[in-house]
């Protein structure tokens, strides 16, 4: 491979600013790079840079599109994006490119995008020496008259090598004999022939005839050949050879002459007479092929005609070679040649290439936007090769020259893809010719979408009635909503808003197809629930930006019969009786069958029929108002007990129906005693009912004490638990005289100074319950900070303890006055029930009277609000032993309290015993008795 490269700048001074700069988008188009390539290359074999010889940039080549664009329809050439190396893309045979032309030219464009550019490209093909010359026939025979002189000369087949140059027809060679030599000619064309030449006198009798062998060598390395049997028939002698007027003839005709005509007439003559003057004219040895095919030659008057068409772009000069034999025995030949010059006509139309096809093109593209590049050729020559291109016009599109027989299509007019979305442009090539010829082409351009349009409906809101108890999932409305732009720009997406207020409607109750726009339910819809939906459709494009567009739709509930009649009165379930006294007159309004319809409209009219009864003649309904009534005064043959039974039907498609059934009671009495006993018509039923109302309030108060019980317990328990930690020393230590630096504070329980400290004496097992201390500071019965059990005797003292120690804090022998006072001592009263020795009462009654006034008290206390009659702090013992006896001096010993003058223990439920209130306590009386009894 042999590469060149050669460029020349083509400068053209511009008449307009519009040429000029067109001119500088495309300088490149003049430069043209030369190539040369040995043909039968392989594919893909490099032809040369075109990059570097252009001085293109290689990392932009793939988005600039670089393109080989030839006129021949087989792509011979390509270009590697990713090398810049045009490549043979597809067999090169040079005989069948160019045939017998000495050059072989390939001419190219090149065109690269962004900007537009073109430039020009030229291969030559070299031939290599690929074909072995040939012979027309297998075999030449001739026949020579003995009488011929030496030098005679014999025209030989000619053999034909489609190579050029050195690789074609060089020479011929013929094989060793004694008669013949071999001459090589050269015709004007540079092709060879041979003759052959008689150098020694040819003797029939010595040897009629003579095989030789000619061969004809090609120039290529190594050489090929090709071998033609020559065999020679020696006859007799013929004296004369025929003689023609001229050796060369010339003629001139039109390339579209018909088949016919006449192009040229030889003439040859002979001096011999008869046969051996009679001359025969043909087509000579040395003509090239195809020759045969375009004329024909008159065998007897030799003239020459047109036999096929001719073409002046193939062939524009032939060479003819005619012989001319006469008839006698041994016959010989004249030979001329007839040069025959093809004028051109205008018989090619233009051929129209395009190029280059920016499509589609945006609908917002600029005016001058390039469209296409196009390329006109024209096979004629002179006027009728020039030619001129339009477009229709009309058109927002315009053609412009930029070279010769190069055009660029050009935007003039804005345009719009909704209005016209594809152009299929006529162009149309005319040539200069006289007819003018004329090529025609269609470019298809389309123009691409902008998202310039919103989505749009046939209308802005939908209503839409549908039938309640539908099936989930079936659609209910298809929205029709388009978009004039187009994919993706028209690709729709549909979403549902929320109304207003109204949430969960979209996901509860419908949803829409985000694709197609298909509203469907999700669920069943209720009429009796809700009757009207009102729905938002949002509609996206898919543009950018988003434009969108919103649609209502109301959404109704059509009623439909699906809900059977309900009865009111009588209720079901329970049984009505009607008590009906004999005698009663008909008309008599017995009861009133009351219905009702969740339905609306006719689905709630509602109708009455009596559908069974004893005596169908007794009793009537009222068809609208479901009143019962008697139809016929009641005899003393019907039946006292009469149980009918009402249908109630609705007015529905299909119809739904209910019953009612109503007893009546036929009796003697008269309506003025059922008047006065109106509770008395069903006492097995109402003595069935208030069981069931007695059992179920015996359920209810169970419960309610067991969980009164319960509570009690734990929080028993919880109290327990809080203060064992306090008293988990031993029984006996607790009773133990408190050391100087630990007491128990009544109202504090912590720790404080020892001039605020309060002694406690606990009774036994006094750790289970809660001891109630007095408060410091309070006057005490004997107007001291000490309490009763620190003022009473030592022997008392012990016997409540169980201890033979004295009181502690007690230095002197004890005090035997501890004695109540008169008004201090307890009883009945401050006055009586009592010795005037003081002791504390010993009535088993006035005992057990105070127990209970204690425990109530103390409960009462406990609970902050006392309402046994004392005032605050009192516990309700001030009016039965003084004002001055307040809670403060009585220690709350609810579980356990030790009572002096008594073998009984108090506890908490020492007022439960005999359910009795205690004699005395005026008004507190009574509040100590509901005390005991709860």
């Amino acid at each position: 491979m042999v590469a060149e490269a050669r460029s020349s700048g083509l400068v053209s001074p511009g008449r307009t600013v519009g040429v000029l700069l067109l001119l500088a988008a495309l300088t490149e188009a003049s430069t043209i790079i030369h190539y040369e390539i040995l043909e039968e290359r392989e594919r893909g074999f490099p032809v040369g840079n075109v990059v570097t010889d252009l001085g293109l940039d290689l990392g932009s080549l793939s988005a600039r599109r670089l393109r080989v664009v030839s006129g021949a329809s087989r792509r011979f050439f390509e270009v590697n994006w990713e090398t810049g190396e045009m490549f043979v893309n597809d067999r090169l045979d040079r005989e069948e490119l160019c045939g017998t032309l000495p050059s072989c030219t390939v001419t190219l464009e090149l065109v690269v995008e962004n900007p537009l550019e073109l430039f020009s490209a030229e291969v030559v093909v070299q031939d290599i020496n690929d074909n072995n010359p040939s012979f027309p026939t297998g075999e030449m025979k001739l026949e020579i008259s003995e009488a011929l002189a030496p030098g005679t000369r014999f025209p030989l087949e000619s053999a034909h090598d489609p190579d050029v140059g050195s690789n074609s027809l060089q020479t011929y060679e013929l094989s060793h004999n004694e008669y013949f030599a071999l001459r090589v000619q050269t015709r004007e064309d540079g092709t060879k022939y041979a003759e052959l030449v008689l150098e020694r006198a040819l003797d029939w009798e010595r040897e009629p005839s003579v095989q030789l062998v000619l061969t004809a060598l090609d120039g290529g390395t190594p050489a090929r050949s090709a071998t033609l049997p020559i065999r020679i028939t020696v006859l007799d002698a013929n004296d004369n050879a025929p003689a023609f007027n001229q050796s060369l003839y010339r003629a001139r005709v039109r390339e579209d002459a018909p088949p016919g005509t006449r192009v040229a007439q030889v003439l040859a003559t002979d001096l011999d007479e008869g046969l051996n003057g009679e001359i025969v004219y043909s087509f000579g040895s040395h003509n090239r092929a195809g020759v045969r095919e375009l004329f024909a030659l008159d065998l007897v008057t030799g003239v020459l005609t047109i036999k096929g068409r001719l073409d002046f772009e193939d062939t524009k000069l032939h060479e003819i070679y005619i012989q001319a034999k006469d008839k006698g025995a041994n016959p010989e030949g004249a030979h001329c040649k007839v040069l025959v010059e093809v004028v051109d006509v205008n018989d090619n139309a233009p051929e129209i290439t395009v190029t280059s096809v920016y499509s589609p093109v945006p609908e917002d593209a600029p005016l001058g936007t390039v469209i296409a590049l196009l390329s006109v050729t024209d096979l004629d020559a002179g006027e009728n090769g020039l030619v001129t291109c339009e477009v229709p016009p009309g058109l927002p599109f315009s053609l412009t020259s930029s070279l010769k027989n190069y055009f660029t299509l050009k935007t003039s007019a804005a345009l719009d893809r909704e209005t016209m979305p594809e152009y299929n442009l006529s162009i149309t090539a005319r040539d200069s010719g006289i007819p003018s010829l004329s090529a025609l082409t269609t470019v298809k351009v389309q123009v691409s979408d902008i998202n310039d349009n919103p989505p749009q409906s046939s209308q802005s809101s939908y209503d839409v009635y549908v039938e309640e108890n539908n099936l989930p999932g079936v659609p209910i409305l298809n929205l029709s909503v388009w978009d004039p732009d187009a994919p993706p720009n028209a690709r729709l997406s549909f979403f549902l808003l929320e109304p207003g207020a109204e949430t969960g409607l979209v996901g509860r109750y419908f949803t829409i197809n985000r694709d197609n726009g298909v509203l469907t339910t999700l669920v069943p819809l209720d009429y009796e629930d809700q009757r009207e939906f009102q729905l938002t459709a949002h509609i996206n494009d898919g543009g950018t930006p988003v434009l969108a567009t919103n649609i209502s739709v109301n959404i109704f509930v059509t009623d439909r019969n699906d809900n059977a009649p309900q009865v009111l009165y009588p209720r079901p379930g329970q049984s009505s009786v009607e008590m009906l006294p004999r005698g009663t007159a008909a008309g008599h309004v017995v009861s009133r069958v009351v219905g009702w319809d969740a339905d609306a409209g006719h689905n709630a009219w509602l109708s009455y029929s009596l559908l069974g009864a004893p005596n169908q003649s007794l009793f009537a309904v009222g068809l609208h108002t479901g009143q019962i009534s008697t139809a016929r005064p009641i005899q003393d043959t019907d039946s006292p007990r009469q149980i009918l039974t009402v249908l109630i039907s609705d007015n529905g498609e299909p119809l739904l129906s209910t019953t009612a059934t109503l007893t009546v009671s036929v009796t003697e009495e008269s309506p003025e005693a059922r008047a006065e006993f109106p509770s008395g018509s069903a006492p097995r039923e109402q003595n069935k009912n208030l069981t069931f109302y007695l059992l179920l309030s015996l359920i209810l108060v169970s419960v309610g004490f067991a969980v009164t019980v319960l509570g009690v317990i734990i929080f028993k328990v919880y109290k327990w638990k809080r203060s064992r930690d306090l008293y988990r020393a031993p029984v006996s230590s607790l009773y133990r005289t408190p050391g100087p630096s630990l007491h128990a504070d009544a109202v504090r329980g912590g720790l404080m100074p020892p001039h605020l400290y309060h002694q406690v004496y606990l009774t036994t097992d006094s750790r289970r319950s809660d001891p109630l201390l007095k408060k410091p500071g309070a006057a005490s019965p004997l107007a001291s900070r000490q309490n009763t059990l620190r003022s009473c005797d030592p022997v008392f003292y012990r016997q409540v303890l169980g201890a033979e120690s004295a009181p502690p804090g007690q230095q002197a022998p004890p005090n035997t006055d501890w004695r109540f006072s008169q008004a201090q001592r307890p009883g009945t009263s401050g006055s009586q029930n009592g010795d005037e020795t003081g002791t504390w009462p010993n009535n088993q009654f006035d005992t057990e009277m105070l127990q209970a006034m204690i425990l109530a008290s103390a409960s009462e206390a406990a609970d902050g609000s006392s309402t046994l009659g004392g005032g605050a702090g009192t516990m309700g013992l001030s009016a039965r032993y003084g004002p001055q006896f307040t809670l403060q001096h009585v220690p709350d010993y609810r579980q356990n309290v030790y009572i002096p003058g008594s073998n009984a223990t108090l506890t908490n439920a020492a007022g439960k015993r005999d359910g009795k209130a205690p004699a005395g306590g005026n008004g507190n009386k009574k509040k100590s008795g509901k005390k005991e009894k709860k």
